[in-house]
Order: C-alpha cells, then structure tokens, then sequence
C-alpha cells in the first residue's frame, strides 16, 4: 500500500508542477494579460531550490488596471451591479464548491510553490477560503437597509453599498 501511496504523491506533485507553470500572466477582468511592464520573476520550488518557471511580474500600473476594471462592476447598470443579490450569493458558494472540489491539488500547489506546509495549506488557507466565501454567499441577500422617523411629509431611508475598491500587491509566503 506505501507504494502505490508514494506513487499516487508523485504523480500529484508533478501534475502540480505542471499546473504551477500554466498560468503564468496576471488575471485582471476575467482574462489573462501580460504585464505591463513586461517583466518577470522566477519561482522557484523552496524546498529543491529548482526552478519551476517565470511569470509576470505585476507592478503600480496593473493595480490600476485591476481597479479600474472592479470599478467599473460598480457602476450602475453593471452586469454584476445588476445580478440578483440571491445569485451573487450562489456564484459565491460555486467558487466554495470548486476550491473544496480540487482542494488537495490546490495545497499542494501551495505548497509547492510557497513552500509552506502542506497542512497549513490545507486546513487553514483553504479551509479559511472555502469557510469566509460561504459566509459572505450567505450575506449576499441579507443586507438591508432601515427606515428612519422624520418630520414632515418624507421618507428617509439607508441603503448599504460597498464604498470603493482597493489593490494590493502581496508577497509570496515565506516573505
């Protein structure tokens, strides 16, 4: 049995490797660019020290490009403005799914690629993922509003909306 195990984890880790390298531009508005300032930067597996590929290398000028694209989700008339806040709340659990879907090969990439443990990839990384995104999927048609007493012939009332967006570039683990 150990060795038809050791197998099974070869082949994962090499199926990792090769995923690892498949997507190597910058994923901005539902498709993939390159970067603009055309740079790139290895990455390396931390525990061999191989290099597995090069991928773009994402500076101020894609951030931008990242916010502006989220921003215009927001304005009015959006195609994700205007989704039902009941199928945004399923879109969210769908990601859920499919990150619990392919969770082991995700930690392993993790872990490949970041070089941490396998465990911490698994249960917290993921498991925290997999756990806020159902949490937010069942805000999605919960959010409301109140009414507020006032003097006169008006009606007042407030409405929650989200506030702007903001981009960040965030170091590989270990940093």
């Amino acid at each position: 049995m150990k060795s038809k195990e050791n197998i099974y984890f070869f082949k994962l880790h090499l199926l990792c490797q090769l995923l690892c390298c498949i997507f190597l531009q910058i994923f901005i508005n539902n498709e993939w660019h390159n970067s603009a300032s055309g740079k790139k930067f290895p990455v390396h597996n931390p525990a061999t020290g191989e290099k597995m590929c090069e991928v773009e290398e994402g500076d101020k000028e894609d951030v931008d490009k990242a916010v502006e694209a989220a921003r215009k989700a927001f304005e009015f008339g959006s195609s994700w403005r205007t989704t039902d806040a009941s199928e945004r709340g399923r879109l969210l659990n769908k990601l859920a799914d499919l990150i619990e879907r392919d969770r082991l090969l995700l930690a392993t990439m993790e872990s490949l690629n970041g070089g941490k443990i396998f465990s911490n990839a698994y249960l917290m990384d993921l498991g925290g993922c997999i756990t806020t995104l159902r949490y937010f999927a069942g805000w999605a048609d919960k959010i409301q509003g109140r009414t507020i007493p006032m003097d006169g012939n008006y009606f007042t009332f407030t409405r929650h909306e989200p506030v702007g967006v903001c981009g960040q570039i965030i170091p590989n683990f270990p940093s």
